[in-house]
């Protein structure tokens, strides 16, 4: 096994480089599936630090450029909100 394979791709939900290339090896096509198969791009960053990197490995292991991977979904990431900012305070 290469080594570099070991390395995490996804920090957040620390999916490596193997893990990525082993759910296309089973059948994920797209960054999306990727996503549901390993959680990578599911953390905090939701995906800013490591999709690029797994539409890469996907490139890579289908052998296909990347003009033609189908865009992941994407979703706002999820922030604590005051009750303030969300009411208007009466006056």
């Amino acid at each position: 096994m290469n080594p570099d394979e070991e390395r995490h791709v996804c920090r957040c939900e620390e999916v490596s480089e193997r893990e990525i290339r082993e759910a296309v090896k089973a059948g994920a096509r797209t960054v999306t599936e990727i996503k549901r198969w390993t959680r990578a791009g599911m953390g905090i960053c939701q995906g800013r630090s490591c999709r690029r990197l797994v539409e890469r490995i996907l490139c890579e292991e289908l052998g296909v450029s990347p003009a033609t991977l189908e865009p992941p979904t994407t979703r706002p990431p999820i922030r604590p909100v005051s009750i303030r900012a969300v009411c208007r305070e009466e006056e």
